[in-house]
Formats: C-alpha cells, structure tokens, sequence
C-alpha cells in the first residue's frame, strides 16, 4: 500500500472529477490509497475480505469479500461503483492482475495497481490464476510491472509512475493523458525495485483523518 496522500497529486494533471474512489484490499483502512482522499471529501467503495477493525467511514460502503476474477464485477455493481469511478485501487497481492482485467467495464480515471518488483521490467509474466489462491510470502504473485504495462494498453491506459517503494504503480485513462505526464510510458522506463523497508518510518501513531469540513462562513 502507498502511504497517504500520495495518490493525491496523480489528479493535478487531470483534475478531480466527481470526487469518487473504489479500493480493493484497504486492510485496517487506516493507511491504504483512499485513506487520505476520503479525509479531503471524497466518497466511495472498499472491499477486503477481513473485516474492518473499526465502523467504517463517513463516505465509504464497506463490504467484507474474498474477491476473484469471476465476481468483482458483481462485488461493484453491488457497491454501485460509478462506471467512470475517479481513482480504482487494486492490491489483492496474488490475482491482482486478473481482477483488472475482469473490471474492463469500468473506466477508472486513474488505477493504482500492486505490481510484483522482484521481477525486471523487461519481464513479461503474471502468476496463473487459481480463484481462491492467496499469497504465500514468496515472490510468486501478482504480476510483473510490463504484464500490467501490457494489460492497461489493452484497457487503454497509460502506465505514469511507480512509487519509490516499489509496490504500485499508477495508470491514467488514454483520453486524460494530453501533455500533462512525461514519456516514455513504458515499465522500462518508470520501474522501481523493491525498497519495502521505506515503509517502516518512524512517526506519529497512525490514523484516520477526520473528513474535511465546509469552511466557516463569516
């Protein structure tokens, strides 16, 4: 998962839209893709298939589901996920790629993806896809960043940026791309290696935001 607020800037270049998120495996959902979207206003949709910790969010529909290629598309219609849905966030670890690929009919602005780091990104390959397979510690998961590279042209995206962690990798819709990204828009090009240990900073206790207030008028 990103650290909050870094999803935030990717809507700089191609604006905010109707303020909406969709993410699939938010964790505790105090740290995850949305987190920081929601404590600006925005509204949307999480699944996991652990339960929240805590009552979710004002804003958020929640739903608990182990999800597969064959019933994402399901999971939301059912969440009532905008077909143009601002940001989608996918990090099931193991069949992530496939469960993008199950959601053509939705065209996120933007995708922010997990991609497999242990893997050059001249390397073609996703991990075969078994439904209710789960990650097992190893490398063996997911998908290389130039199989999502592969996959988001099919979708018609455009692969903009990887996060320095090496974890995920963001996608813009082709028709919001214009002059507002630098090229090449290729994994060879935008790769990062794994640096999982930047995860582990020390800081403030996290959190969940409080959602942004209307200013006072005077």
């Amino acid at each position: 998962m990103v650290r909050m607020g870094c999803s935030w800037k990717f809507f700089a270049g191609s604006g905010e839209g109707r303020r909406t998120f969709a993410e699939v495996g938010v964790g505790d959902g105090i740290e995850n893709n949305t987190a920081f979207l929601h404590s600006l206003g925005w509204s949307g949709a999480w699944i996991d298939a652990e339960p929240l910790p805590s009552a979710s969010p004002t804003n958020v529909r929640f739903l608990k589901a182990f999800t597969t290629s064959e019933n994402i598309a399901e999971l939301f219609t059912q969440l009532a996920v905008p077909r143009d849905v601002d940001l989608c966030s996918l990090d099931i670890d193991q069949n992530t790629f496939y469960l993008w690929e199950a959601l053509a009919a939705w065209q996120a602005r933007v995708v922010v993806i997990e991609y497999n780091a242990s893997l050059p990104p001249s390397v073609d390959w996703q991990v075969t896809y078994v439904a209710d397979r789960v990650w097992d510690g190893t490398i063996n998961f997911g998908a290389s960043l130039k199989a999502l590279e592969r996959l988001g042209r099919r979708l018609g995206y455009t692969l903009i940026h990887c996060e320095i962690i090496g974890a995920n990798a963001f996608f813009v819709r082709n028709d919001l791309v214009g002059a507002h990204f630098t090229g090449p828009f290729d994994a060879e090009t935008h790769y990062e290696p794994p640096r999982y240990s930047y995860l582990h900073i020390l800081g403030h206790r996290r959190s969940l935001l409080d959602r942004a207030l209307p200013p006072v008028e005077t």
